[in-house]
């Protein structure tokens, strides 16, 4: 067992530190999102105290959600450049089998995805004056954690299958389009009707409801945890078929 997991761990270590020293990473999956909490929770606030707490607890949850989503998604960047370069045929010439290469970019995005989600909570609690109970911060932390993976799926699924360009806008729209119609960004209570209808079906919807549900005291419903499972088939199902097209032109 060690002797499979232990080249997989640093193999995910070294692309832990290259994502990190990325400034494109940071930009848009740390400090934009982190922004935009600050931005939407403490500009033209006219609203009543209660109002202006409540909503920035539901806007903790959705932007961090948001920088995960980003982070998660980003992973496919790093794989389509590293395919560009031909360093996915070096990798061939290593110990390391197919699996093990998937395995340690899935790894790497379950921690680059990390600092998104702590720097909003974070925020959330030190500027916003946010308070939850211990095991509340830890459920939001958690579930948000656990939710990224189909995205990260998505991800490797746009970068062994796409060029580094079009994985770049693919990432790009899906990060912006999801995060939109999930409610990540407005909540879904302003939605239209039929746009709400919409967004239940959406992953983002069901990832950002992860951590809302915690907010009101209860659990993920058998709802979220069925179309969640039903996105990681999908993005998982979408990634395997992307690495075999991706495997035999790299």
């Amino acid at each position: 067992m060690s002797r499979r997991l232990g080249p997989v761990l640093r193999y995910a270590r070294l692309e832990v530190r290259r994502t990190l020293r990325d400034a494109g990473y940071v930009i848009t999956s740390v400090a934009m999102p982190l922004t935009m909490y600050l931005l939407f929770t403490n500009l033209g606030a006219s609203e009543s105290a209660a109002d202006r707490a409540d909503y920035a607890r539901y806007a903790m949850v959705g932007m961090a959600a948001y920088g995960a989503l980003g982070a998660a998604l980003g992973i496919g960047t790093g794989v389509a450049d590293d395919k560009g370069r031909g360093w996915l045929r070096q990798l061939r010439v290593t110990p390391l089998t197919p699996a093990q290469v998937v395995a340690g970019r899935a790894l790497t995005a379950s921690v680059t995805v990390l600092p998104a989600l702590v720097t909003v909570l974070g925020a959330g609690a030190a500027v916003n004056g946010v308070r939850l109970a211990a095991w509340q911060w830890a459920a939001v932390a958690g579930l948000l954690w656990l939710g990224t993976f189909p995205f990260t799926l998505l991800g490797l699924g746009n970068g062994y299958g796409l060029s580094a360009q079009a994985t770049g806008v693919a990432s790009m729209a899906s990060m912006m389009g999801l995060s939109v119609i999930g409610g990540l960004w407005i909540p879904v209570a302003l939605f239209p009707r039929w746009l709400a209808a919409v967004s239940r079906w959406t992953p983002t919807r069901r990832f950002g409801d992860l951590g809302w549900s915690v907010l009101d005291h209860r659990g993920p419903s058998l709802g979220t945890v069925a179309v969640l499972g039903g996105w990681l088939l999908l993005f998982g199902g979408y990634a395997v078929v992307a690495y075999r097209r991706g495997a035999r032109t790299a």
